[in-house]
């Protein structure tokens, strides 16, 4: 009776295997309004509450050299193969967990001669050509072929917690990729638009530098005939150098564009110069601007869902944690066949078959357990505080994104009245020279003004429209899916 105890352990232990330690994932934490009321982003009521569109936001732009960009960059840039590369690591280690859990087979052979000390103290029977005794030792040989099997029971859902980890990082990587997108696709609008701001720009500055030099031939030919004076003709010269220095950064960041443009595509520098090419307006975002419900941010930005299905990796793994402090319990098997003679293996009715259950607890591990314990609860941690932080730049991002672009709207349409404005004093200016009313020097300031509205608001219309990219971005979007 003494012996029943004994066998009540195993199934005791076994009993055991539906229990999972650790905390169950509940879902990130709360942050106030932001886990779903309508009213923590201010001014959104400027904009159309309709639902944006997720994926291909730039295609509202209406400007088909950038989808043709959009389009390059997506199937060549080396960032976001990287990106998609990760998800199928993590798909890869989910597989291995998944193993994990399932018994494994492996096959053995064996070939060995050994020599024991002969503790038997006397002569043994055998086959002397195998098995040999010699000054208190025994030499024999051993041959074997056979299959060896393990299998770890998971009593306190370690394994479990493993693949529920796993399958978050999994989640995690895909919405990184998606990340990627957005960053990308952003980008690529964004150095668009940069470099079709410097190409009108450029055009601008050198239709100034030549009406500058009109102005400096003016002032020395009335300096020439007396009318004029040198003080004129070196202050006309200045004005014109100075046009000129704004010609060549221009053109070096017009170059610098073109080739980010390429190398986000995936390409060489230049690769995208023949697309770029021929001028083109600066493409304007649409009148009415969908943001959707500020509430859905959460579950629409990549970002913030990398940072939650991390913190869900993390409460898994205090359950790895966990199960590590309690028993193991796992099954060991062997199978095969052999003897002392190689042809003991074609005896395939005499086999060895060994079963044995082995059940291991550190007891005495000095805190290290415990402490394990404590750090993953300190990563959970670290990852909680690291989505929060995450949330509140998205909920920050908007609010900025929404305020620059409300402020864009507003320097466009200034700057766009006064353009008209020195438009209509260039007509008029041209009118008085044609009939004699007035000086070439007036006409020619009065373009010179007029050039310089121009130039101001070919600026503005370009950071309306990177504003507009910024806001796309703030929202999360970019990305489905599909992709």
């Amino acid at each position: 009776m003494r012996y029943s105890n004994r066998y009540l352990i195993l199934p005791a232990l076994l009993s055991l295997g539906a229990c999972t330690v650790g905390p169950n994932y509940a879902g990130p934490p709360a942050l106030g309004s932001a886990s779903g009321g309508d009213g923590y982003v201010r001014g959104v009521s400027d904009f159309a509450q309709a639902e944006p569109a997720l994926a291909d936001w730039w295609t509202a732009l209406g400007d088909p050299v950038l989808d043709e960009l959009e389009k390059r960059a997506l199937a060549g840039n080396p960032d976001l193969a990287a990106a998609r590369a990760r998800i199928g690591q993590a798909r890869a280690a989910l597989a291995v967990e998944k193993a994990g859990s399932k018994p494994s087979v492996s096959a053995m052979g064996v070939a060995a001669h050994v020599r024991i000390p002969d503790l038997g103290g006397g002569s043994q029977e055998g086959d002397t050509a195998t098995t040999e005794q010699s000054g208190g030792t025994t030499s024999t040989n051993i041959f074997n072929l056979g299959l060896n099997a393990a299998w770890e029971i998971d009593l306190f859902g370690g394994q479990r917690r493993k693949d529920e980890a796993s399958r978050a990082e999994l989640a995690g990587a895909e919405a990184s990729a998606q990340d990627a997108r957005v960053s990308l696709t952003s980008a690529v609008a964004s150095a668009y638009l940069e470099y079709r701001d410097r190409q009108q720009r450029l055009d601008l500055a050198q239709a100034a530098v030549k009406q500058r030099k009109e102005l400096a031939d003016f002032a020395r030919q009335r300096f020439e005939l007396g009318a004029g004076t040198s003080v004129e003709v070196e202050r006309a010269h200045s004005a014109l150098e100075q046009a000129r220095q704004q010609v060549a950064p221009l053109k070096a960041q017009a170059d610098s564009y073109a080739n980010a443009l390429a190398i986000l595509a995936g390409e060489v520098p230049g690769a995208v110069d023949p697309l770029l090419e021929r001028p083109a307006a600066i493409p304007l975002p649409p009148a009415s601007i969908a943001v959707g419900n500020p509430a859905d941010l959460i579950q629409r930005r990549p970002d913030i869902r990398v940072a939650e299905r991390r913190l869900a990796a993390e409460t898994a793994r205090i359950g790895v944690a966990e199960a590590a402090r309690f028993p193991r319990l796992s099954f060991m098997g062997i199978l095969g066949i052999g003897g002392s003679r190689v042809e003991d293996l074609t005896h395939l009715d005499d086999f060895t078959a060994i079963a044995a259950p082995m059940l291991q607890w550190n007891v005495l591990d000095f805190g290290k357990a415990k402490a394990q314990v404590g750090q993953a609860e300190a990563r959970r941690d670290q990852a909680e505080a690291m989505y929060r932080g995450t949330v509140l730049g998205a909920l920050r991002d908007v609010e900025d994104a929404l305020a620059a672009f409300r402020a864009s709207r507003e320097t466009v349409a200034s700057l766009a009245r006064a353009e008209a404005s020195a438009a209509r004093i260039e007509e008029l200016e041209r009118q008085r020279f044609d009939l004699g009313a007035s000086g070439k020097p007036a006409y020619l300031e009065a373009e010179l003004a007029h050039n310089a509205a121009q130039q101001s608001l070919t600026q503005a219309r370009a950071q309306l429209t990177i504003d507009f990219i910024t806001l796309q971005k703030a929202l999360g979007l970019g990305w489905s899916e599909a992709n």
